[in-house]
């Protein structure tokens, strides 16, 4: 099975929040994890906003443990889709069509992505 956590689940898991064990079977599953670029920059930023760009780094050089998966056109294009037609806003329709392309599951606790097919979703605490 081929994982995909969302932003804010790699957030959760880095601040060891409450939601973090739910998160953490699929990063530490590196061998079955994608990570989207998009996922990537939303860690950075918010990481480097809260604390120190050593920090940020050190969590990106966590996440380079998975498959990075780079925006690509097809991706793009399928993300301009998904977000028309469903209304999801642009960081998410990435993700989602970053997952369709790998057949993987989204972990997270984004409410925009609750109820879509192949997420596994927890409620944010």
């Amino acid at each position: 099975m081929t994982n995909l956590v969302d932003s804010c689940g790699w957030l959760e898991y880095f601040a060891d929040g409450t939601n973090s064990d739910f998160f953490a079977p699929a990063i530490e599953d590196t061998d079955n994890l994608i990570v989207p670029t998009i996922c990537i920059l939303e860690v950075f930023k918010r990481v480097l906003q809260q604390r120190t760009e050593v920090d940020a780094l050190q969590a990106v050089a966590l996440m380079q443990q998975g498959q990075i998966i780079d925006l690509d056109t097809s991706i793009a294009l399928s993300a301009a889709k998904i977000s028309y037609k469903i209304k999801l806003p642009l960081a998410d329709s990435v993700i989602l069509a970053t997952a369709h392309t790998r057949e993987a599951w989204i972990w997270t606790q984004d409410a925009d992505l609750k109820g879509i097919g192949m997420v596994k979703y927890i409620r944010k605490s």
